[in-house]
């Protein structure tokens, strides 16, 4: 505690706080949700563009799968991109 004088001259007891300490074990759960919330939304990404991919093949009649060729790739590439985003914050 500090002791701090206002300005009619009385003086008063003012706490000061000092910053928490980091418990290292926390740390680690902290990590380990943000890396498997990154892992998840990878998937998520990747699938939802695989499954666009599949549906567009399946609207257009294609017998090759061409949309969904080239939709899984801009998913992985989007899903990198995100990951990379992600850890330089």
């Amino acid at each position: 505690m500090r002791d701090t004088e206002d300005n009619g001259g009385s003086i008063s007891k003012e706490k000061t706080r000092t910053p928490p300490e980091k418990d290292p074990e926390n740390d680690g759960l902290n990590n380990y949700a943000k890396y498997t919330g990154l892992g998840v939304q990878m998937i998520v990404i990747i699938l939802v563009t695989v499954w666009g991919g599949m549906k567009l093949d399946k609207l257009f009649g294609l017998h090759t799968p061409v949309f969904t060729v080239i939709l899984s790739l801009l998913g992985v590439f989007a899903a990198i991109y995100t990951a990379i985003k992600d850890f330089i914050k």
